[in-house]
């Protein structure tokens, strides 16, 4: 079935085409979430607060653009508004993250080390992103981590291909140059 079809099914309210649209579009809503607040949890509430939003909202879809496009920008207003409510959490530990058991001590050790070093780098990335204004976050979030095309990008946030291209470039430069005094440290490329 195509996804208009399923699209219409769910505005005239069949359930279970509604739960088709989430099944489809679930893992790239909280795939976009978890990027922007760096927390699986509030990611996670995000999600389905955004799915709730997406089905109270579904009789203002008017095939205008596809399904996925539309689905994004509620998703993109949704997560703005959190970001404006709230301060962002900081969760760097998680479960498997903690070494296993039965490790003997230096290779617990060695474990440790690495993913302390990991979650350094993660954080680091996460620190310049977030010094970034929000368009460059938002391009980034959207073309390298959600795989996004610069056309769906362009709808999603209203803008044409070559300003999606042209901000897509400007961003990876600056978060480069922001990078770039790490890199060269750790051995790198700058």
């Amino acid at each position: 079935m195509e996804e208009n079809q399923i699209v219409r099914l769910a505005q005239q309210g069949d359930q279970e085409a509604f739960s088709m649209l989430v099944q489809a579009y679930r893992n790239r809503v909280f795939g976009l979430a978890v990027n922007v607040v760096h927390n699986r949890e509030t990611a996670d509430d995000l999600a389905q607060e955004i799915f709730l939003k997406a089905y109270l909202s579904l009789s203002r879809f008017r095939y205008e653009s596809e399904f996925g496009t539309w689905l994004y920008q509620i998703a993109m207003n949704h997560i703005r508004d959190y970001l404006r409510k709230h301060k962002k959490e900081k969760n760097d530990l998680r479960l498997e993250d903690i070494p296993e058991p039965g490790l003997s001590e230096k290779e617990t050790s060695l474990q440790l080390a690495e993913l302390q070093e990991e979650e350094k780098r993660k954080r680091l990335l996460r620190q310049k992103l977030e010094e970034m204004p929000e368009k460059y976050r938002l391009i980034l979030s959207l073309r390298d981590i959600q795989g996004l095309s610069y056309e769906e990008i362009g709808k999603i946030l209203k803008l044409s291909p070559g300003t999606v291209d042209s901000r897509l470039h400007r961003a990876r430069r600056l978060l480069r140059k922001k990078l770039a005094p790490y890199l060269s440290r750790e051995g790198g490329q700058s």
